[in-house]
């Protein structure tokens, strides 16, 4: 099975955001993600990642729910 972390920054108010990316991932892959986490950050920072690796970073890509959906696809 799977393990998928969002991390966010809740000072950004990015929680939006990741509950999102989190029912997305659930609705498309739910009985197949062994666990999902919400983690608090800062600096900006959002980042998904499956497994330990980093899928999304919002540093570097934009946002979009459906584009992370079709990366983790790959992952679960």
């Amino acid at each position: 099975m799977t393990t998928v972390e969002i991390e966010y920054c809740h000072p950004c108010g990015f929680l939006d955001r990741a509950e999102a990316v989190q029912h997305a991932l659930l609705s498309q892959f739910g009985e197949r993600i062994d666990e999902l986490t919400l983690v608090t950050g800062d600096h900006g920072i959002f980042e998904v990642r499956v497994d330990g690796e980093v899928v999304f970073e919002k540093a570097k890509e934009e946002y979009d729910v459906d584009e992370i959906t079709r990366t983790v696809r790959a992952y679960v």
